[in-house]
């Protein structure tokens, strides 16, 4: 347990009286080292020194001359390493925000506090930080070439990992999606956020999905096989549709296979606008006909919107994680979710819901009559032959959770 004289915290507000009322709950709390500031270029000088940098700034939001948000950006000029917490009398939503902006920038938040500030909510998140090991230096992920991409696709060196989807009236097994890994020579494990934009960018995108699919269906039908009937969803780009001979090959491998098509779930994010949607809309249509299951990904964000819905006919309707973890305890997480929840319904689609997180996210989608659950709380994603142990392990946790 951390002594909580070895954290230095900076409380910046302008008002006086807020100041002292924080800095004396914190000394009551047990924590020696709390220096206050009452504008953002005083308290920027403490950051730029060594010696006082503070391991944790309380923030408030709205200030005269200098407001908590061009704060935040100077911090990042600074290159800050130590954690926040926010403090303002603003509107949740725009603590939220500001929460957001925060973690774009890739500073430690602990969480907001709404004004007038509680000791427990004060003490509950102070007592999350813990100062920056010393002489850290933040990692920077490697950016690869497009040879090198190019190269590990030809080599194989490219493995699917598979995260389970259950069904969360019943508990049951249902599915599970497949998430590619890089298997570096010198790097080890890669994940996707390093190399699928990547190839996107490259025009390599076809050649990485082909890959996916054609080790994704084989386990398809292993499972099949071994009495396991799991709808397997493998995500889509845009720029896979940009092809007729896409369709042909999806059909064919899945054939090959000997896959049913209804248990494959294409799953679509848009992460950019298609300038002519016409031949990704004939593909789509076309792999619905065939009795391909369609999905929309990471619904609420980037361009997966209301007008993909009117203009494909998805199956199934994936509720962005953003909008499902912690929605139980957050009022416009939880209407978010409510209307996607509400939109799918009336469309007579299937609701997935990722980034299922704890016990508490779980009761909330039972509670709420989601369909499918997806999460760290269910199951990280996992190579296939860790599949068989995890399935005996949920069966047991199941019955505890119904």
């Amino acid at each position: 347990m951390l002594n909580n004289l070895a954290i230095k915290i900076l409380v910046l507000d302008d008002e006086t009286f807020m100041l002292k009322l924080i800095a004396r709950m914190l000394t009551n709390l047990g924590y020696g080292t709390v220096v206050t500031c009452d504008n953002g270029l005083a308290a920027l000088a403490l950051v730029g020194t060594a010696e006082n940098c503070p391991d944790l700034i309380l923030l408030d939001i709205n200030m005269p001359k200098m407001d908590g948000v061009e704060f935040i950006r100077h911090l990042v000029g600074q290159h800050y390493r130590g954690s926040l917490i926010l403090v303002s009398g603003e509107d949740e939503r725009v603590l939220q925000s500001v929460e957001k902006l925060v973690l774009a920038h890739a500073i430690t938040v602990l969480g907001y506090l709404i004004k007038p500030v509680l000791p427990e909510r004060l003490s509950a998140l102070v007592g999350r930080c813990l100062p920056p090991p010393k002489g850290a230096v933040k990692t920077v992920k490697k950016i690869y070439s497009e040879s090198e991409l190019q190269a590990g696709i030809a080599n194989g060196e490219l493995v699917n990992y598979y995260q389970p989807k259950v069904a969360v009236i019943s508990g049951e097994v249902v599915g599970a999606e497949t998430l590619v890994r890089w298997c570096h020579p010198q790097d080890g494990l890669v994940f996707p956020d390093q190399f699928v934009g990547l190839a996107e960018q490259y025009g390599l995108i076809d050649d990485l999905t082909r890959a996916v699919l054609s080790s994704a269906l084989p386990q398809a039908r292993t499972w099949l096989d071994a009495g396991l009937s799991l709808r397997l969803a493998v995500n889509l780009s845009m720029d896979n549709l940009l092809s007729l001979s896409f369709l042909d090959y999806v059909v064919g491998l899945t054939a090959q296979a000997g896959v049913p098509p209804a248990a494959l779930v294409l799953e679509v994010t848009e992460s950019r606008l298609m300038q002519d949607q016409r031949v990704s809309l004939e593909i789509l249509t076309r792999l619905r006909l065939k009795r391909f299951r369609l999905s929309i990904d990471d619904f609420g964000t980037g361009n997966s919107s209301l007008a993909q819905l009117r203009d494909i006919p998805f199956d199934e309707l994936k509720i962005d994680q953003s909008f499902v973890h912690g929605a139980w305890a957050n009022d416009t997480q939880r209407a978010m979710f409510d209307a996607s929840l509400s939109l799918a319904r009336q469309l007579k689609m299937e609701t997935v819901a990722e980034g299922v997180e704890d016990r508490a996210d779980w009761n909330f989608l039972r509670q709420r009559g989601c369909d499918i659950a997806q999460g760290y709380f269910i199951a990280r994603p996992m190579p296939a032959e860790d599949f068989p142990a995890w399935l005996a392990d949920w069966e047991q946790r199941r019955e505890q959770l119904l």
